[in-house]
């Protein structure tokens, strides 16, 4: 395999064509002209090539799956359409980098008990010493691949999936067919097989972890291990929960527990204390599932247009500082996430969501390392891994933002709008949006809807025109005056 790779640099036939969309129709006749070997070598060169965060168990287990794609998608009629659906590997590229980010930022305790969440939820059934052990050396084998280390990374994936596979029924009834996979897919199938059934017959939490006289005893002794014990019992017990709200669960619960193992009746304390707090927590939840009911149903009366404007209007608010090309990707990225996670059922709303909303939010946090945003945003990205969603979406107005100066060119259009592809109007459009906001963040929903309305009016009625530059020479200038005198600048 290695010399193949090797040998696929030079060779014109091996560029990957199947990441470029006109190439498509021509992967079933190149895949037939060249070696399977050789053909799977190009693959796993110019994937790590394009993408230095990918772990090297998934390029490997990639190139098998697009050989495998393109033989069942040669017998296809629109072989384009069916390697369209194959292609993964710029979202596992983007899972990669954010898994790599999250234990730079926030090290490996932070990591460890987030990946402790989601494996309780996966593995519900497998005790807690099991649990506990594959958390371990998954953690050990995350801080490998991000450090480059890819032969350790490899081998290591492969030990833990085999022990887990040594022992289906412990962990799970999901991944039955995954094990009789050969190793390099098997992997894989691994990483991505659903939750098992939650058993029956669960004791109550409040059992272990409110009325025990020995709470605090335990805390004391073994801190970071009892942490990990309430984690994995909430967890297992709550699928329907993100990972970020079951850490954000725990770290409530030790918060109580460091204030009332401190007093002379520790269990009245945080007996009362949890009674208190697992009501904040049930509004909290409440709060969550209203947060993205009411985001879900604006996606549903707006459409995916409209749903990106509305995420727009609200980042460019949080953060005008930003360049109007990148809030709209941010918002782009926003609104992809409510066009996913909506069509879910109501149960895998708030994991899907914060999931995905997580990745879109560390790649901006990454972002703002290099070039701070505002104090608000470095606060959110930098004070709680579990409480990031919370904050962002708490995150008011910047008021403390100088707007610039008002530019009329900025608000100046052309017949070029008209004659431009549906992108390309609609970039502009959005661009027209954020620089409006960029002069006045405290400017309402119903100033912005009738500046935009009327902006939107003088692109139909211009581009409508015989003489589309005549046009808006006449309509620019009302629309400017109208801006200026809702936005109450003057001396411009």
């Amino acid at each position: 395999m290695i010399l193949y790779i090797a040998n696929v640099k030079n060779d014109p036939h091996c560029s990957l064509f199947f990441f470029h969309s006109e190439h498509k129709s021509e992967i079933v006749h190149r895949f037939n002209d060249l070696k399977e070997e050789k053909f799977k070598g190009a693959h796993i060169y110019e994937v790590s090539r394009r993408h230095p965060f990918l772990y090297a168990p998934t390029i490997l287990a990639l190139a098998v799956e697009v050989e495998h794609a393109i033989e069942h998608c040669c017998k296809e009629a629109n072989a384009g359409v069916c390697l369209d659906e194959k292609e993964r590997v710029l979202l596992l590229s983007k899972k990669n980098t954010y898994n790599c980010g999250i234990l730079k930022k926030f090290g490996e305790r932070t990591f460890k008990a987030d990946t402790l969440a989601i494996m309780s939820q996966k593995f519900p059934k497998a005790s807690f010493p099991e649990i506990h052990k594959i958390v371990k050396e998954i953690t050990h084998l995350h801080v490998e691949c991000c450090a480059g280390d890819m032969i350790e990374c490899t081998d290591d994936r492969i030990e833990i999936v085999n022990y887990i596979c040594s022992k289906q029924d412990v962990f799970s009834s999901k991944i039955k067919n995954c094990c009789e996979m050969p190793v390099v897919e098997r992997s894989e199938c691994v990483v991505r097989a659903g939750f098992d059934d939650t058993p029956e017959g669960l004791p109550l939490l409040a059992e272990k972890y409110v009325e025990d006289k020995e709470v605090c005893k335990h805390f004391a002794a073994e801190h970071d291990v009892f942490m990990a014990q309430f984690l994995y019992d909430y967890s297992r017990r709550h699928p329907e929960f993100s990972a970020q709200m079951l850490l954000r669960i725990a770290k409530g619960y030790e918060a109580i527990l460091e204030v009332c193992c401190k007093t002379e009746n520790p269990s009245e304390c945080y007996s009362h204390a949890v009674s208190s707090t697992e009501e904040k927590l049930r509004s909290y939840i409440q709060e969550t599932q209203e947060i993205v009911k009411t985001n879900c149903a604006l996606h549903a009366s707006l459409g995916e247009n409209g749903f990106l404007k509305a995420m727009l209007v609200r980042y460019t608010k949080k953060m005008p500082q930003v360049s109007p090309e990148t809030l709209i990707e941010i918002s782009k990225k926003m609104a992809a996430v409510g066009s996913k996670c909506c069509h879910e059922t109501e149960s895998r709303r708030i994991p899907c969501s914060e999931r995905h909303l997580s990745v879109v939010i560390q790649n901006m946090c990454m972002r703002q390392e290099a070039t701070p945003i505002n104090e608000k945003v470095t606060h959110c990205c930098d004070d709680s891994y579990a409480d990031r969603i919370p904050c962002f979406t708490k995150m008011g107005v910047d008021e403390s933002y100088k707007p610039p100066q008002f530019t009329p060119e900025l608000f100046t259009f052309h017949e070029d709008l008209c004659t431009a592809p549906a992108e390309t109007q609609q970039i502009k459009q959005l661009t027209f949006l954020v620089n409006l906001i960029k002069l006045k963040v405290t400017i309402t929903d119903e100033q912005l809807q009738k500046i935009f309305t009327d902006f939107t009016g003088m692109v139909e009625k211009c581009c409508k025109a015989e003489q589309h530059e005549a046009c808006f020479g006449v309509e620019d200038p009302k629309l400017i005056a109208e801006i200026k005198a809702i936005l109450g600048i003057v001396g411009v």
